[in-house]
């Protein structure tokens, strides 16, 4: 992906006019989710705060500039919006090393992943945004095993599943326990679930009440050591050079960690709710992983992120993530 990318920055056009007051944010979810209150709504009311009204952003949901989750990034390169959040794993030819982050065992579950993506932007990640200015990089909170109709207690109870994975990293992880990955966007985890199109998904527990998986999954199996999502929110870098130097003052405020941080905490927040939700339904199975289940994981991936590490170069960013 990374060529189309750059020849789409050296060949766009852009234009800011200087009595544009509105930045246009892209989100391909519905405005429940997260990172509307988290991003979108934070955005607009702070720079809208700070400027005197003079710039303000708009959310345009459901996919209203393009429905595609995987083309998000492509879509502010070419001006088509200003701004839009997405994740890395949908296109991760792109993001070799900015998804390290989401691989078992690189970050504690105490550690913020926002913390860990800024301290290594600069020497190490930012190559893989041409064309844009970062908004907000962070992490979800740890990724849990939704099944339709059975449940998983051990790595080997993957073996001849289907289950879906946002990017490639996960793929990799499915591999190593017998699993067939299948990627294909959040948005359309429900209805494959539904019909059976696949059994399972290793995914975030946000999704379980903002996608409505709860409506078609039975089985949820918390605390094995499958990683993290990681996500972006990006703005047209002409776009942003365009801005008066108030209004561009007015956004390095809070780009970068501090909307990362609002962005993270959405998530987990919203994690919290979907667990809280499936152990509150009555028909469904919750399994909590015991010590030694926790451990038969991690013995099963413990080379798949030292591989994966290896195969893209990436021992420095690794240690940046971890120090």
């Amino acid at each position: 992906m990374l060529k189309p990318f750059a020849l789409a920055c050296a060949t766009a056009v852009f234009a800011f006019g200087a009595a544009a007051a509105e930045l246009k944010f892209a989100n391909f979810a519905s405005p429940a989710h997260t990172v509307n209150a988290a991003i979108i709504e934070k955005l607009n009311a702070t720079l809208s705060a700070e400027t005197g009204g003079a710039l303000t952003v708009r959310g345009y949901h459901g996919g209203e500039l393009g429905s595609g989750p995987a083309e998000q990034y492509v879509r502010v390169v070419q001006g088509v919006a200003d701004m839009a959040w997405g994740l890395p794993g949908y296109t991760s030819s792109q993001f070799p090393k900015t998804m390290i982050v989401e691989m078992p065992g690189v970050l504690p579950e105490d550690k913020p992943g926002y913390d860990a993506l800024w301290d290594a932007f600069e020497t190490h990640l930012s190559a893989e945004f041409p064309g844009t200015v970062p908004l907000a990089l962070w992490t979800s909170e740890p990724n849990i095993i939704i099944m339709r109709d059975q449940d998983v207690r051990a790595p080997s109870d993957f073996q001849g599943l289907r289950i879906r994975v946002a990017g490639a990293t996960a793929g990799d992880v499915v591999e190593a326990m017998g699993g067939t990955p299948v990627q294909m966007p959040i948005s359309q985890v429900y209805n494959a679930l539904q019909t059976g199109l696949i059994d399972g998904v290793i995914t975030v527990p946000s999704t379980v009440l903002t996608f409505k998986l709860d409506e078609v999954a039975s089985s949820y199996a918390l605390g094995a050591p499958l990683g993290r999502l990681s996500f972006f929110t990006v703005m047209n870098a002409a776009t942003y050079a365009a801005l008066p130097a108030d209004q561009r003052a007015a956004l390095d405020a809070i780009r970068g960690r501090p909307l990362s941080q609002s962005a993270e905490e959405g998530y987990l927040a919203a994690g919290s709710a979907g667990i809280a939700a499936a152990r509150a339904a009555g028909n469904n199975t919750v399994i909590d992983l015991s010590s030694e289940e926790i451990d038969a994981f991690e013995a099963a991936l413990q080379d798949v992120t030292a591989a994966y590490v290896d195969a893209v170069g990436g021992a420095e960013v690794l240690a940046t993530l971890q120090q």
